[in-house]
């Protein structure tokens, strides 16, 4: 008897009659049709809806946390590409952005993101390309103060050619390192969504000068057959 996401036992019988089976619509690529039949039999979307998280990608950066330990009482974190607000939900409670937790630190968390951001309690959004010159100085001005950890789950848009969205991630996910290192305090984390394939050396060899450890992680909530990764550096040089 295995274990879904939400923990529950089955047995898995009668599994394969409970998958929803989508109809190819006219029109509609098959393509299309694949991704939204895998959407609605996906368990950590469900488990997202029934536990009130804006996507599946919630249980990833929970999984990551999990490891490593970054999303603590007190800590400052920017949130880049925050769209729609998984992340920030998961980090609201672990960092006790609310108070809930008494005897715990408060702390904040900065959400920015290119298209406005429906409010998340606790979360300070703003409608910001993290480009911009001065992006960073706005970010440290809304903290008051350095952050403690910049996380990035944005991924650019798809091409549908293998290759140049690898490289696309890549340069994106490196244009965000360079905003951590402006932001982050020292002893500070960079979280960031890369996609496997072959250019990422060159963005582990930055982030190696700056950071104390740079590791990889594939969590359980990654689809198995996606080609994305987590680089989590941890203790920033400053």
């Amino acid at each position: 008897m295995g274990k879904t996401p939400t923990g529950k036992n089955t047995s898995g019988r009668g599994q394969r009659d409970l998958k929803v089976k989508v109809k190819t619509a006219r029109g509609r690529k098959l393509s299309s049709t694949r991704w939204l039949q895998r959407q609605l039999n996906d368990p950590y979307v469900k488990r997202a809806q029934a536990e009130g998280y804006r996507g599946r990608a919630a249980y990833k950066i929970m999984e990551v946390d999990d490891k490593f330990r970054f999303l603590v009482p007190g800590a400052r974190v920017v949130d880049l590409g925050c769209a729609p607000g998984g992340w920030c939900q998961v980090a609201v409670k672990r960092i006790n952005a609310l108070g809930e937790r008494s005897g715990k630190a408060q702390g904040r968390i900065i959400g920015v993101d290119l298209q406005e951001v429906e409010p998340i309690a606790g979360v300070e959004l703003h409608q910001l390309d993290f480009m911009e010159d001065d992006a960073d100085d706005k970010v440290k001005e809304w903290l008051n103060g350095k952050a403690h950890v910049v996380m990035s789950d944005m991924a650019a848009a798809s091409s549908g050619h293998k290759q140049t969205d690898h490289l696309r991630i890549i340069a994106l996910c490196e244009a965000a390192a360079y905003f951590a290192f402006d932001v982050l305090d020292d002893g500070g984390t960079f979280v960031a969504k890369v996609l496997a394939g072959g250019a990422e050396g060159q963005l582990q060899q930055l982030l190696k000068q700056k950071f104390t450890k740079v590791a990889n992680i594939k969590p359980p909530a990654s689809r198995s057959d996606s080609s994305e990764k987590f680089v989590v550096a941890t203790g920033f040089r400053g």
